[in-house]
This record gives C-alpha cells, sequence and structure tokens, in this order.
C-alpha cells in the first residue's frame, strides 16, 4: 500500500495542509511531507497521532472494500489487512510490527487483530489512546504492556483487557517473537 499517497489523498479531501495537519498531530511539516513522499516511515504511534488529528481511524484508513452481495464470514490468513505497514526502528533490517486485521473493521462493531512483534520492538516512543476497550492474549513470547501508570511483562497464555482511552504501549522486551491476538470495541485503532 501506498502510505503516503493515502495520506495525501486523506488529508487533501479533508481540505487540510500539510502544515495544518503536522500541527493537529503534534509533528512537522517537513516530517508530512517526507511520509507522503514515502521517504519515511511512521512509527505506529506517529501514524496513530496522525490519523486522530484527521480524524479518523487507522482500520478506515487501511480499509478495503468488501465486495458488495454475500456478506464475507471467513478469511485466509492472506486475506487480513496490514494496519502497520512501517519499519520500527533504524537502519537496514529494522524490527517491523506487524498488526494485521480480520476482515472490514468499519462494517463490524468489533476489531480483531493478529499482531506479531520481533524482538525489540514496539508501538512507538509516544503511548497509544483511542476510544474503545481492547483485550488480547499472548499466543508465544513475551510482551511488556503499560497501560497508564502500570506496567506488566505477560507471558503466554496471559491476557490484557482496558479502555484505551488511557495511554499504552506494547514492547517486546525479550529475544524471539511475541504473538498476541487481539480485538477492540467499537473499532477505533
Amino acid at each position: 500500500m501506498d502510505i503516503g499517497g493515502r495520506l495525501r489523498a486523506v488529508r487533501e479531501a479533508r481540505s487540510l495542509s500539510q502544515r495544518d495537519l503536522a500541527g493537529r498531530a503534534g509533528l512537522t511539516g517537513a516530517a508530512i511531507s517526507l511520509i507522503e513522499q514515502n521517504k519515511s516511515s511512521p512509527s505506529v504511534s506517529s501514524l496513530k497521532a496522525l490519523l486522530d488529528a484527521i480524524p479518523m481511524t487507522m482500520s478506515e484508513f487501511f480499509s478495503e472494500v468488501e465486495e458488495a452481495g454475500e456478506p464475507k464470514y471467513f478469511y485466509g490468513s492472506d486475506e487480513f489487512v496490514e494496519l502497520s505497514p512501517q519499519e520500527v526502528g533504524l537502519g537496514v533490517g529494522a524490527s517491523r510490527v506487524s498488526l494485521r486485521q480480520l476482515g472490514d473493521a468499519a462494517r463490524h462493531s468489533l476489531q480483531v487483530l493478529h499482531e506479531s512483534y520481533p524482538p525489540g520492538a514496539d508501538t512507538g516512543p509516544d503511548h497509544l489512546s483511542h476510544d474503545g476497550e481492547e483485550a488480547g492474549v499472548v499466543i508465544e513470547g513475551i510482551i511488556e504492556v503499560t497501560v497508564a501508570d502500570q506496567v506488566r511483562v505477560l507471558n503466554p497464555g496471559d491476557g490484557y483487557l482496558f479502555d484505551s482511552r488511557l495511554p499504552h504501549r506494547f514492547r517486546n522486551i525479550g529475544e524471539s517473537r511475541c504473538v498476541i491476538v487481539s480485538a477492540c470495541t467499537p473499532p477505533s485503532f
């Protein structure tokens, strides 16, 4: 997906200049320009800040319209929508957080994600915050989860459930990949 082109189209459709969007999101106009030219990839938290400033959810930003007609109930693993196509970190071979969404959350009241965090990867230096509630279960690896002023390391089989308006962050502090299956209602991420 052309993240920069999509961001530019959404920004222009809302009659926002790069400067306007940068001011609302707490970024520089130069940062917006680099993202729109695909010369810089935003972290999950930076992209979330940009979309909150528009306002638009990540789900809406990356949504692919499901075909009209027969309802779709089943999805192959190759049909999930990637919500975090950026590289986290610096340099070649940087760790990539993967947040794969099941179906088109814009058409449902529940958002389900298959999350993967390579060693050292996180959702970005800024804490996330959005409307709704979210919950998840760690399938493999370990993850450090921060919610408000609480920090906990979760292992396989452990889970979490919290009000998503609370500032939160996910960080893989282990030496192997961490996989989480999570849900958010209403879809607001």
